[in-house]
């Protein structure tokens, strides 16, 4: 039998901090209200899908300053 090899990157514990869930989780909420907008200045109509909703989150978190992993380049 051949030896697995092991991965060399160590996962070192939550991806996301505390603050960020939260501010997902608020996000979240205000999309299931039926107040969450996509865009600036209210230009934008509201939020109906659950990906972009967390994806507004997320954004809202790395301004504040949460620990959340930088976005990936498309």
């Amino acid at each position: 039998m051949a030896a697995r090899k092991k991965s060399a990157r160590k996962s070192s514990g939550r991806k996301y901090g505390k603050a960020a869930g939260k501010t997902v989780a608020s996000a979240m909420r205000r999309k299931k209200k039926g107040t969450l907008k996509s865009g600036k200045g209210g230009k934008g109509g509201t939020v109906k899908s659950r990906k972009q909703a967390i994806a507004i989150g997320l954004s809202e978190a790395r301004k504040k300053g949460a620990k959340v992993p930088k976005k990936n380049a498309a």
